[in-house]
């Protein structure tokens, strides 16, 4: 999957999370962004051969 993408899906997904109007949209779009954020360290894992310190856990 493209790098690029997964990147803009993780920010917008924290920045709806920041907006979210409840706890339950919070936390699904937290959600959403942990799991973007696991994608984006295994392809920069296979790019690099390392780990991100992008998707620390989410408070």
């Amino acid at each position: 999957m493209d790098l690029n993408y997964l990147l803009a899906r993780h920010q917008v997904s924290l920045m709806r999370a920041d907006q979210s109007a409840c706890v339950a949209s919070r936390r699904s779009h937290q959600g959403l962004a942990s799991a973007y954020a696991a994608q984006i360290r295994t392809v920069q894992a296979d790019f690099t051969g390392s780990r991100s310190v992008i998707g620390a856990t989410i408070t």
